[in-house]
């Protein structure tokens, strides 16, 4: 069965993000000192880009829920290019809930950054913004972009953050392979 890819905009937060939490706190918090950008889901850090009019039918066929809860990933690259037609720099992604091993095949016009592990009925990712798991995982694992690259790193850790961290909220995670597109949204580079 093939997986369903979603799609989503969403803020950048790197060197240059200058709205609320900046990014030299949050290096400092995260202790993630080699990231490069966090291209992350969790929706406190990397915030979508648009607000759906959610008392719109025409935007509640693209929206994407979850046992109820509205996940602000969309169904077509459509309607979220429409959404942000004139904003210039964000982070376009192509996202799959719980995948396989095998990633999708979306390098025609994405590039894959790594694996997220979203806090299930939420929308924090427990690898960049869990205060830490140093018994499941370390900074050092996650790549330049606050992700994992390896799917069974990523499945383990799934796996090991409930067990080892009992008496800590929002360890049961959802896994999301996370794609970037390779121009829309991107900042040319000299």
């Amino acid at each position: 069965m093939e997986s369903k890819i979603y799609y989503t905009a969403l803020q950048p937060f790197d060197a240059n993000h200058k709205h609320g939490f900046s990014w030299e706190d949050y290096l400092a918090f995260s202790e993630i000192n080699h990231l490069k950008e966090l291209v992350s889901l969790d929706g406190n850090l990397n915030r979508l880009l648009f607000v759906p009019e959610m008392d719109t039918e025409a935007d509640w066929e693209h929206l994407v829920t979850d046992q109820g809860l509205v996940m602000f990933y969309f169904n077509t690259l459509d309607y979220v290019l429409e959404k942000v037609k004139a904003i210039p720099y964000f982070n376009l992604l192509a996202i799959v809930k719980e995948p396989n091993a095998i990633k999708a095949n979306l390098t025609d016009q994405f590039e894959f950054v790594g694996y997220d592990l979203i806090t299930k009925g939420g929308d924090t990712s427990a690898l960049s913004n869990g205060g830490g798991f140093d018994n499941t995982f370390l900074a050092t694992d996650l790549n330049t972009f606050g992700l994992i690259s390896d799917y069974n790193k990523v499945k383990r850790i799934q796996r090991e953050l409930p067990l080892n961290n009992p008496d800590q909220d929002d360890t049961t995670c959802c896994l999301y392979e996370v794609w970037r597109h390779k121009i829309i949204g991107r900042k040319l580079t000299n």
